[in-house]
C-alpha cells in the first residue's frame, strides 16, 4: 500500500511539473514574441474561466458528447468484429481486402456526403468519427486475436470449452490491453477529426467556438477554446489509462 502511494505521488509530481514547464514555456514564447495572436497562460485561463460561465460551457458539453458517443459506438462495432476475423481465417481473407481498400482513404473528404445524407447536426459529426476510428480499433484488435497462442486455444478446448468460451475467456482477455491503446490513439484522432467537421456548417462545439474567436480576432477566447479542447483530451486520456488499471490487473 505504501509503494502504491509512494507511486501515485511521484505521478502527481511528475504531472504537475510537466505542466509547469509547458506553462513556463508558453509564458516565455508570449514574452519573446509579444502578439496579439499569442497572449500568455494567465489572460488565456482568466478568459477560460470567464467564457466556461458564459458559451464555453455549453460548447464543451457538446464536443464532449460527440466525442465519447463515437469512441463508445466505434468500440461495440469493432472490437467483436475485430475479434473474430483474428480468428477466423476465412471471414478474414473476405474482410482483408476492404479493409486495405477503405482504411487509407482520408475520411474526411466523406463529410459533405454525410451532412447531405444525415443533416448538419449531432448524426454527421458523429459518423464521421466513427467511420475514422472504427478501423483504428478493427486493425489493432484484429491484430491482437490474431497473435494469440494456437497452443493455448487448444488446451483450453481440451478442457471442453466451446468457441464462445474461447473468445470470452480467451481472446477478449488477450485483446483488452491493445484496445485500450488503440482508444488512447484514437481519442486524440476523435478531437482532431472533430474540430475540422465543427468548423464547417456547424454552430456548436469547440471547433466552432474556435473559429468564431478567430473570425473575431478575440484571441484570449481562442485559446480559451484551446485549453478546454486540451483538458477534454487530458480528461479523456487520463480515463482510459484508470480503467486500464483497473480492468488490466495483471499488468
Amino acid at each position: 500500500m505504501i509503494r502504491k502511494s509512494e507511486t501515485a505521488k511521484g505521478k502527481l509530481i511528475t504531472t504537475v511539473l510537466s505542466v509547469l514547464s509547458l506553462l513556463l514555456i508558453w509564458q516565455l514564447l508570449s514574452e519573446a514574441l509579444r502578439l496579439p495572436a499569442l497572449p500568455g497562460p494567465i489572460p488565456s485561463f482568466r478568459a477560460f474561466g470567464a467564457e466556461m460561465r458564459n458559451t464555453l460551457g455549453f460548447h464543451l458539453y457538446v464536443s464532449t458528447y460527440r466525442v465519447l458517443a463515437s469512441l463508445a459506438i466505434s468500440l461495440l462495432l469493432a472490437v467483436p468484429l475485430g475479434m473474430v476475423l483474428g480468428r477466423e481465417g476465412k471471414i478474414d481473407r473476405y474482410f482483408a481486402p476492404l479493409i486495405y481498400l477503405i482504411y487509407p482513404i482520408p475520411k474526411i473528404v466523406f463529410l459533405p456526403v454525410l451532412m447531405v445524407l444525415v443533416g448538419l447536426q449531432d448524426l454527421s459529426k458523429i459518423t464521421l468519427i466513427v467511420l475514422v476510428v472504427f478501423f483504428q480499433i478493427l486493425v489493432t484488435t484484429r491484430d491482437s486475436s490474431r497473435g494469440i497462442s494456437g497452443e493455448l486455444v487448444n488446451s483450453v478446448l481440451s478442457l471442453g470449452a466451446s468457441r464462445l468460451d474461447i473468445y470470452r475467456h480467451v481472446v477478449w482477455p488477450a485483446v483488452i490491453p491493445d484496445v485500450l491503446t488503440s482508444l488512447r490513439i484514437a481519442s486524440g484522432t476523435a478531437i482532431a477529426v472533430l474540430f475540422f467537421a465543427e468548423t464547417v456548417a456547424s454552430q456548436e462545439g469547440l471547433g466552432y467556438y474556435l473559429l468564431d474567436a478567430w473570425s473575431r480576432m478575440a484571441y484570449e477566447d481562442m485559446f480559451a477554446g484551446i485549453i478546454a479542447m486540451g483538458l477534454l483530451g487530458f480528461v479523456i486520456y487520463v480515463g482510459l489509462d484508470y480503467l486500464e488499471r483497473r480492468v488490466c490487473l495483471w499488468k
